[in-house]
Formats: structure tokens, C-alpha cells, sequence
């Protein structure tokens, strides 16, 4: 057993290490800025801004605190030790031991080394091939990542929604806002295929369906992914959709174009057409960001044109009969709980993606 001086030596050096690589000091700067501004009572002139801006902290806060309360007490037990008082070194030893275990668990955040993992995240889930079993499919998705959030303690709204017409739905967008939302999303990222006994079939046959999943980071500060107006095509029109007073009877959708890559973005869930553009907005400047993280650019103008995620081979397999299993093509990780999965039990898939894509750097 090393002696407690020499432990907390190497605890105060690794709560450094993870300092550094986790930005936390950046982080905490950040924070205050974002409180200054929500201090200002104008901010709530826009309450959807605001309310943005209350979630960006509370996600600031959730990445912050935990390392600043670690870093805090072992500097605490670090001045008292110095003191000398040895009727004390038994209580030192069980403190040292329960930040040692601590500091095991917030070190799981290191896997978060992306350029976007500490942002929010946008999800948008997109119906393919299998008619009505791929639309339901795809609220099943929606239905295990609403569910994932919930466990997770994070919040999430449903920005955009396309039910389809007899089940199911065709397309749903959805911002999550937590502690390294898209850090831990990421690996969702790809087209998800269900083998299982089809609902909608009289035969009820074995049916395969797939559906997209794209995982963008939410760029919420525009100088983050600058846009060029010359490059953008910004068509407004007719709202559709069910009932809904105005919805139906003004220009209020939006659909934004990025002509260099061709990537659209349409929005037409909120009744302001400004509103509308500004989803749409940030919902393209995430699509850039995942673009460039993928094509290893550092500017937008050298992006080739193309979706952010595509309809290439699966990236996970939920197998429903004739038997449970969930399988990660690209880890090999596996569960059999496939109930538990798709009701958000998704950490496993998460992590051993993270760490995969950590060892083949």
C-alpha cells in the first residue's frame, strides 16, 4: 500500500491532467459569461433564446462542478495533511479512498475527446426501405432515444415531426441537451436495420427494415460554423401538417439550402417563419460541422458535396426473431436484452464505441 502523501500526490496530478484535456477552466469561463447574460433581464425579450441559453448553462455546470468539487477536497485533505496531525490519518485514508473511486468514475469523461463531444445534440431520424414496418421502426428509435434521455437525466425536445400515414413516422428531429450530449450520441450515427415479425403483414411474415439515425452536434454560436449568404438558398412556403390555426394559412416554413454541398434543411414546426429560419439555421451549421468532422476539413469551402450520414451498411443489428440480439457491426458489442435496448439501454453500445474509436488513435 503507498503512503496517503504519495496517493494524493498522484490524485492531484491526474484531477490536472483531466483538467487540461477536459477544458474544464474554459468551461468555467464559459459559464460565466452565459450567467452574465442571463442576468440581463432583456435576454427574456426572446424567451426561446433564453431558455437556450438556461439549458447551455445547466449543461456547462453539469460538465464543471464535479471536477471543481473533486479538485477542491483534495486540496482540502492536501492542507490538512500538511499540518501533521496524525490522530487524523485514518479519516484521511477513507476520504482519499472515496475521491480515488471518484475520480475512477469521472475519468470515463476523457473518452470524450472529439472536437464537438461537449456540445448538445441534434438527432434526426429518417425512415428507409420496408414501406409502413420501416416508418415504425423509425418511432421505435425515437421512442429508445427519448427513453435513453429520460435515463440519462438530460432533456430533449422535438424539434420537427412527420407522422406517416399509417403508422409510425417518416422523419423526426430532436435537439438533447445534457453533459456531452453529442460526445455520447455519436456513435448512433449510421443506418439501424430491425429483423422481426412483421405487425403490418397478414402472413406475418419475417420482415427487415431500416431507418437512418444522424447525429449532429448543435452549433448554437453562429461564429462557431460561419455561413455565407451568397451560398444559401432560403425558400419560405405554405405550412402543412394537421390543423392548427395559422399553420396552414401563412408562409411560415422555411427550407434553407446550402448550394456548395446541396445539404437542405426545412423546418415548419413553429408557427414564426423567423423561428423557423433560425432552427433551420442551426440545424445546417450542425450538418456542416458533422460534414467536416467526417471529410477532415477545416473550412467549409473545402466540403464536398454530400449527406453527413448515408445509406451505406448498417452500423447495429436488432434481431427480434427468431431470436433477441442486439449487435454493433463496427465494436462487435452485443445484448441480448434487446427489450432493454430499445427501451434506452444504450450505454454499453456508447462506451465501447468510445473506447474503440480512443484506441485507434
Amino acid at each position: 500500500m503507498q503512503p496517503l502523501s504519495k496517493r494524493l500526490d498522484i490524485l492531484r496530478q491526474a484531477i490536472a491532467v483531466a483538467y487540461d484535456q477536459l477544458a474544464i477552466d474554459a468551461k468555467a469561463e464559459q459559464a460565466s459569461i452565459v450567467e452574465h447574460e442571463l442576468s440581463s433581464p432583456e435576454i427574456w425579450n426572446n424567451p426561446a433564446y433564453a431558455q437556450e441559453k438556461s439549458k447551455q448553462l445547466a449543461a456547462l455546470h453539469a460538465m464543471v462542478e464535479p471536477w471543481q468539487i473533486l479538485k477542491t477536497q483534495t486540496n482540502d485533505i492536501n492542507e490538512l495533511m500538511e499540518l501533521g496531525d496524525d490522530s487524523l490519518l485514518p479519516e484521511f485514508e477513507g476520504q482519499i479512498s472515496a475521491l480515488e473511486l471518484e475520480l475512477i468514475e469521472r475519468k470515463k469523461e476523457l473518452l470524450f475527446n472529439g472536437k464537438y463531444d461537449d456540445h448538445n445534440a441534434i438527432l434526426r431520424l429518417s425512415a428507409g426501405a420496408g414501406g409502413t414496418d420501416a416508418q415504425d421502426w423509425t418511432e421505435m428509435l425515437e421512442r429508445m432515444y427519448l427513453r435513453w434521455v429520460e435515463k440519462a437525466g438530460f432533456s430533449a425536445s422535438i424539434v420537427e415531426r412527420s407522422p406517416a400515414d399509417e403508422a409510425g413516422i417518416k422523419a423526426s428531429v430532436i435537439q438533447v441537451t445534457g453533459p456531452y450530449a453529442y460526445g455520447r450520441l455519436r456513435s448512433e450515427n449510421g443506418v439501424h436495420r430491425l429483423v422481426r415479425l412483421s405487425p403490418f403483414n397478414s402472413d406475418n411474415l419475417r420482415q427487415t427494415s431500416f431507418a437512418l439515425v444522424e447525429v449532429l452536434p448543435q452549433i448554437d454560436a453562429p461564429d462557431e460554423i460561419t455561413l455565407d449568404d451568397k451560398e444559401l438558398r432560403i425558400d419560405v412556403y405554405r405550412a402543412g401538417g394537421h390543423g392548427g390555426q395559422s399553420v396552414n394559412t401563412t408562409d411560415s416554413a422555411v427550407r434553407v439550402m446550402h448550394l456548395p454541398t446541396g445539404i437542405t434543411v426545412a423546418i415548419q414546426n413553429e408557427r414564426s417563419q423567423l423561428q423557423n429560419k433560425e432552427t433551420a439555421l442551426k440545424i445546417l451549421r450542425s450538418k456542416l460541422a458533422q460534414l467536416q468532422l467526417e471529410q477532415h476539413t477545416e473550412n467549409i469551402s473545402e466540403l464536398q458535396a454530400g449527406e453527413s450520414a448515408n445509406w451505406g451498411s448498417q452500423i447495429r443489428n436488432y434481431v427480434l426473431h427468431p431470436y433477441t440480439l442486439v449487435k454493433d457491426t463496427r465494436t462487435k458489442y452485443e445484448d441480448r436484452d434487446a427489450s432493454g435496448v430499445l427501451d434506452g439501454k444504450l450505454d454499453g453500445f456508447m462506451t465501447a464505441y468510445l473506447e474503440k474509436h480512443m484506441d485507434s488513435k
